[in-house]
């Protein structure tokens, strides 16, 4: 009986270790990208997700970092390794949840980062497919302010380049605002990004 006591125990406090080994290597990356250390904390993702292969959010972040790295970039090598890199992560973070608001958004984000590379190359093979991810995501979550900012933005986009009215698609920006203000994400470290975006695309709905 002491022996599976001792067992349980043991059990208990490894497990107890490994959350909290994850919930500090998690804090930290978060504070490293705080203060703009962005190799450090993207290094730090890797190694967390590596270390915890059941756990989605720290490939999410890989992912978005490297999706985030390329707004901007001119040398499409650049472009191509990052985004490579990116879909690598999501992949991975896709094959441990299923049905996924986020990760549906953060496809959509890598996708779109192609056509706005190149939107002669990706515009014809990703444009569907990015309004149909915000369709998927938004039925999954639809009151995910993420969800519902990054399909109102995708929307605008594509009307603005068919010249089209982008005032409809401000009510959802709106709404993002309003889904924000009671948004509590699952823990502290799941997705909770986009409030200050928001206000800014609503601001430009005004001009």
């Amino acid at each position: 009986m002491k022996h599976l006591i001792m067992i349980t125990v043991l059990l208990v406090t490894g497990i107890l270790s490994a959350q909290s080994n994850y919930d500090k290597g998690m804090e930290k990356a978060f504070e490293l990208w705080k203060n703009n250390q962005l190799p450090e904390a993207e290094q730090l993702f890797e190694r967390i997700a590596a270390a915890e292969p059941d756990a989605w959010l720290p490939s999410y972040y890989s992912a978005q970092m490297n999706s985030l790295k390329t707004w901007g970039e001119k040398d499409a090598s650049k472009v191509k390794a990052q985004l490579e890199k990116a879909q690598n992560f999501l992949n991975d973070a896709m094959a441990i949840e299923k049905d996924n608001a986020d990760l549906i958004v953060m496809q959509a984000q890598i996708w779109t980062n192609w056509v706005a590379f190149d939107g002669m190359t990706y515009g014809m093979k990703y444009s569907a497919k990015i309004t149909d991810l915000y369709n998927k995501a938004y039925a999954l979550a639809p009151n995910n302010p993420m969800v519902v900012l990054g399909r109102a933005e995708w929307n605008m986009g594509s009307a603005r380049f068919f010249g089209q009215d982008i005032k409809p698609f401000c009510k959802d920006v709106e709404k993002a605002i309003q889904l924000f203000v009671n948004f509590n994400p699952e823990s502290p470290f799941h997705p909770n990004w986009g409030r200050e975006r928001a206000q800014q695309v609503a601001d430009s709905c005004k001009d």
